[in-house]
């Protein structure tokens, strides 16, 4: 029997999203650069050039924009903005600038991220986000990036501010599992919901800007007899993030896999479970179900699918678990639940905080000549963009 014809509502958005530092390469005046540089860094490998989409992004955005996709999420780098403290760079924030015209002359809309995970190494080194000033830091900041983003409609504060703090505030390795995280930082935890809500303040200075920020959901569940263990454990992980984002203009929501919970925490994947490149188990189902925790734990807060996406070297199962996702999707939709579109991650094969081997991207490209090689999955998903219909191609 063939896959059924998912139809979404007019109006829908459909994009891919991407990071500052896991695609634009010599992000050197980073916290993670500093780690991945030191001569006993724990990572498997430097970022480097990573993709060169620093200096490629009107081809990368080009590309996006010619598959039929419609917006396109990417991050400013705060080390390119204030390499040092105080010191702000005019030529950078031009360079970004210059990204969100680039999406204009394609008829792309920018959804521009703030702050995707890391930190100016003179901020980083003084304490982070465990800084008293560090809310002030971070406002003082995104008034600077005012004058650029007059005409960019959606903005994310910070991403996955549950996962910064549960990392204490650096951040987590492409192969993390859910049992070896800390509990998070409750300082860290405190300071960025301060931050988030002074960004917001210092953005509503402009009128059409839609702002918000986006939560790693874990779709967790809970082992037999074991619920309120799983909420006790989800609730300083996940929902104390999306209460916080609750009234805002929207909350993105960022799922990938499940997480089960047992007496003592996360249980190991189940060893018949199908895994992904970065060992996660391949499990559609985790965006509707986020979706569905995401709308009540903020309140009927309007959503956003800003991550969602598989690490694999197979690009048909990767239409395959984009297909399921957006089906559990759809269905979340149509009990009621106000999602405003869709970003699949990512645009382009990246790094992934600490090896390129797990490949998210619907483009790959030569590590030598850096040439672009679009996957079917990119077409394929423009396609749906297109017709706001999602036909799976090979069922």
């Amino acid at each position: 029997m063939a896959a059924p014809t998912l139809t979404f509502p007019s109006g829908f958005i459909w994009g891919a999203s991407t990071a500052a530092h896991q695609i634009e390469g010599n992000n050197v005046s980073s916290d993670w650069w500093a780690r991945e540089q030191n001569p006993n860094s724990d990572l498997k490998e430097p970022s480097g050039d990573a993709s060169d989409s620093y200096n490629r992004y009107e081809e990368d955005i080009k590309l996006l924009a010619d598959a039929g996709l419609t917006m396109y999420r990417f991050s400013i780098e705060w080390a390119r903005i204030e390499p040092e403290e105080g010191f702000f760079s005019p030529a950078q924030r031009l360079h970004y600038r210059r990204m969100i015209d680039v999406c204009h002359k394609y008829g792309v809309e920018p959804m521009v991220t703030l702050n995707h995970m890391t930190l100016p190494l003179w901020f980083a080194k003084e304490g982070g986000w465990l800084r008293d000033d560090s809310t002030d830091l971070f406002g003082r900041y995104v008034e600077y990036l005012l004058p650029i983003l007059q005409d960019v409609h959606w903005i994310c504060t910070i991403n996955e501010p549950n996962m910064v703090a549960l990392t204490r505030g650096g951040t987590v390795g492409s192969d993390f599992v859910a049992s070896s995280l800390p509990a998070p930082d409750p300082v860290i935890s405190a300071n960025l919901v301060k931050a988030h809500k002074k960004a917001r303040q210092v953005l509503a200075a402009l009128p059409d800007a839609k702002t918000g920020w986006t939560i790693a959901c874990q779709a967790f569940h809970a082992a037999p007899g074991c619920e309120q263990e799983m909420l006790e454990y989800q609730y300083p992980r996940e929902d104390y993030f999306t209460e916080a984002g609750a009234g805002d203009d929207f909350i993105g929501v960022q799922a990938y896999l499940r997480t089960f919970i047992g007496k003592d925490g996360p249980l190991p994947v189940a060893d018949d479970a199908e895994r992904t490149l970065t060992g996660w188990e391949y499990f559609p189902p985790a965006i509707g179900i986020a979706t569905r925790h995401t709308w009540e734990v903020g309140k009927h807060t309007p959503l956003f699918v800003t991550e969602n996406g598989l690490a694999t070297n197979d690009d048909t199962r990767r239409v395959d678990y984009t297909f399921d996702a957006l089906g559990g999707l759809r269905e979340a939709m149509e009990e009621g639940i106000d999602v405003r579109g869709y970003l699949h991650w990512s645009l382009l094969d990246n790094y992934e905080w600490g090896s390129f081997k797990p490949t998210f991207g619907l483009i790959a490209w030569d590590p030598e000549t850096f040439e672009r090689r679009p996957k079917p999955s990119l077409s394929w998903l423009g396609e749906c963009s297109r017709t706001q219909q999602v036909v799976h191609p090979y069922r």
